[in-house]
């Protein structure tokens, strides 16, 4: 074959230039086939709404692609990604909060969450709930809700470590926060969501006896 007519990623040397763009659009696009579901999924769990998770994952593939020449790989992926991702969304959390004049629903209040006797409040013990209530469609609403409800600084670490499976580590790369400060988040949250739940578990726990 003419090599005058040959592709150019078949002479590397003569296209450098060249050769370098498409390994990184190559590379990029198989960041993007890997890891595309689980962030549009973090996404959704964070802003509930489809049409909005696929406008914030668009956004965070255009960013990655726009930083991609930057990434070293001190980190993986992934969690490069769920960085990206996490700020976008709590880009979206401003713009909307400032839209609809919000609160968000705190719990902060009566639980005094801050203390340490705040945090040693009585809550419901649901290891010796039936197997079933972890099947309920509204338990599942009404968890979803309480994450929904929680301030920021909670519900991003909730999300990150409870459906998202991230270790304390990786929550704390992806927030910027410290290991300690992750754990300490992670309790309230969970406190939080309980406390709200309490009275639908307790009127379960009643039900079975």
């Amino acid at each position: 074959m003419d090599d005058q007519n040959a592709a150019p990623e078949q002479y590397p040397e003569r296209y450098p230039f060249w050769g370098a763009e498409a390994r990184k659009r190559r590379a990029f696009e198989a960041a993007y086939r890997a890891h595309e579901i689980r962030i549009y999924n973090f996404i959704l769990r964070m802003v509930g709404n489809p049409d909005d998770a696929a406008d914030i994952m668009q956004e965070t593939f255009v960013n990655a692609w726009r930083s991609w020449g930057k990434f070293r790989g001190e980190s993986q992926v992934f969690t490069w990604l769920y960085q990206i991702a996490y700020n976008n969304v709590k880009n979206w959390y401003k713009v909307r909060d400032r839209r609809r004049g919000r609160e968000s629903f705190s719990l902060d209040a009566p639980v005094g969450v801050d203390d340490d006797e705040g945090m040693a409040r009585d809550v419901a013990d649901w290891s010796a709930l039936p197997e079933r209530l972890f099947l309920d469609k509204e338990l599942d609403t009404l968890v979803r809700d309480a994450v929904d409800a929680l301030t920021p600084e909670y519900r991003d670490v909730f999300v990150l470590s409870v459906w998202e499976n991230m270790s304390y580590e990786e929550v704390a790369q992806v927030s910027g926060l410290t290991v300690p400060a992750v754990k300490t988040r992670l309790h309230r949250a969970r406190l939080k969501i309980k406390l709200r739940l309490d009275p639908y578990i307790a009127g379960l726990g009643k039900q079975d006896k």
